[in-house]
């Protein structure tokens, strides 16, 4: 595996702002994305980031009992992409990868192969705010910017940045 590179994650979070993401997360075998509504940095240090996502879709009990899920970045123009994580009412026995080339960073949950931003996470909270959408608050294990570059890993105890 590439070095670690600690570096990679305030680049990713500025970039954050911009785009459209899925939300990806597997357990036992099953896998599930969604696009979400919104993805922003709430934390430095440790890095962590806070994701809304729709009440009731079926990714949830994943990533409740995974405990990890990923954020991919993709494209507005991307038709297949948008039409494969849009649906919430998906049916559980369908797998929404089985055209998309995916792949595993640290924590195990689906990676988008061509996404050109990845932040692969622990979920440290969840919210369920009693409307539409609930949060999850994931703690960045790895990140990835751009399609084919090298992973950066956090160590638990990262080194200082300057």
């Amino acid at each position: 595996m590439p070095e670690s590179k600690f570096s990679d994650t305030p680049r990713a979070f500025a970039d954050l702002a911009k785009g459209l993401y899925v939300l990806t997360a597997s357990h036992e075998g099953k896998r599930a994305g969604v696009l979400v509504r919104s993805v922003q940095p709430c934390a430095d240090e440790p890095p962590l980031i806070a994701v809304a996502v729709k009440t009731g879709h079926w990714i949830e009990p994943l990533i409740r009992d995974s405990h990890v899920f990923a954020i991919c970045r993709v494209s507005t123009s991307d038709r297949l992409m948008l039409r494969k994580f849009a649906e919430t009412s998906r049916p559980r026995d369908g797998d929404p990868f089985d055209c998309v080339r995916a792949e595993k960073l640290v924590t195990g949950a689906p990676i988008i192969s061509k996404s050109p931003l990845v932040l692969d996470c622990e979920v440290v909270r969840h919210f369920d705010l009693e409307a539409d959408h609930e949060l999850f608050i994931g703690h960045v294990l790895a990140c990835r910017i751009g399609p084919a570059t090298p992973v950066a890993a956090f160590d638990a105890d990262p080194p200082t940045i300057t």
